[in-house]
């Protein structure tokens, strides 16, 4: 690791080496015990950044802040009492919906591919299967004849 390299990363990720990246931290443990005077340096800038970042505390809002705050956000208009009422066994019912129609829809398309019974596979052929096209083909020609 280069000087350069280890101040960028202690600009970056601070003076905590267990904050860098992994791949890094044994080189930069290396250069500092190495006695690299840069390293040391932006070491000891970090560790003044972080203690000063540390430090510092917000002041807490004014309660007059908080009320215009809250008076000023855009809100829902509230729900009719019938609708606040049910609307959270009301918003999963959609859910059960949602989840029968998935349902039907997996039986259909089971319904479709599979093959049908030998008693109806002259009547009904499957969706699926071409293997009597030819005489379907034959069936309709002599039907267009007539």
């Amino acid at each position: 690791m280069t000087p350069e390299r280890f101040v960028h990363l202690a600009e970056a990720y601070g003076a905590d080496l267990q904050r860098w990246p992994a791949e890094e931290r044994a080189s930069a443990q290396a250069l500092l015990s190495t006695g690299n005077a840069w390293a040391q340096e932006a070491l000891q800038q970090a560790i003044w950044l972080d203690r000063q970042l540390d430090r510092y505390q917000l002041p807490e809002p004014s309660p007059a802040l908080v009320r215009q705050i809250l008076a000023t956000a855009p809100g829902r208009p509230p729900l009719p009492s019938f609708w606040r009422r049910y609307a959270s066994w009301l918003a999963s019912l959609g859910w059960v919906g949602v989840g029968l129609a998935g349902v039907a829809a997996g039986m259909l398309a089971v319904t479709l591919s599979l093959p049908l019974p030998s008693s109806f596979a002259e009547a009904l052929p499957s969706v699926f299967d071409q293997s009597d096209a030819d005489f379907i083909l034959s069936i309709n020609a002599e039907e267009a004849e007539q």
